[in-house]
């Protein structure tokens, strides 16, 4: 009911069906909400070299690959994407597991001071298998597995014996990488897949 050109509020009539135009076209233009999915679930577990192997024995008629690598080694962090894309090309018959080999040694930063940067790595590369945060540090691990240095994958077959180590021991004259997922280790995979 209006008099006069104002509303029975006190409001000029024109104003308040510009106010309701307004609103009516702002409720039109929403959209449900596009559902997000979830990020992966990404676990990092501390732990030793000796963890890894009582995984990979856990395995038995699996073929188990095992990355080693750090935030600090560009060339670790180029190939692991092969990891994860391995782990989805055969989730029936290859487990995968990263081994973390950040911490140094340095006893004012323990392994743990590594963990939100190892985290994040591994959530942004979907890293949904088995993820070590290596307890001990770097140089005892390459002594103990005498590598010389990251990165290095062990690809363990379905008897859960080593199969082939891929790292630095591999580098041909005029290379620049000792090995890749796509060039060697895919196939090399694919190949003890094919062996059922």
């Amino acid at each position: 009911m209006t008099l006069h050109g104002t509303s029975f509020f006190g409001v000029p009539s024109t104003l308040l069906i510009c106010v309701m135009l307004v609103m009516c076209s702002t409720h039109a233009d929403e959209k449900a909400p596009e559902e997000v999915p979830a990020p992966p679930e990404v676990a990092l577990t501390a732990g030793t070299w000796e963890n890894v192997q009582e995984f990979v024995a856990k395995h038995p008629g699996k073929i188990v690959i095992v990355d080693i690598w750090s935030t600090s080694c560009l060339p670790c962090m180029t190939e692991f994407p092969g990891l994860v894309a391995l782990k989805k090309a055969h989730p029936e018959d290859v487990v995968c597991i990263s081994y973390n080999v950040d911490y140094s040694g340095i006893k004012s930063k323990p392994a743990e001071t590594y963990r939100a940067r190892v985290e994040k790595f591994l959530v942004k590369n979907e890293a949904t298998f088995t993820n070590i945060l290596s307890t001990q540090a770097a140089d005892e691990v390459f002594e103990k597995l005498k590598l010389a240095s990251i990165p290095a994958v062990y690809v363990y077959g379905r008897d859960g014996k080593l199969a082939k180590r891929f790292d630095e021991s591999l580098l041909e004259d005029g290379e620049e990488e000792a090995f890749t997922y796509k060039k060697d280790i895919n196939p090399f995979v694919e190949d003890l897949v094919s062996k059922k």
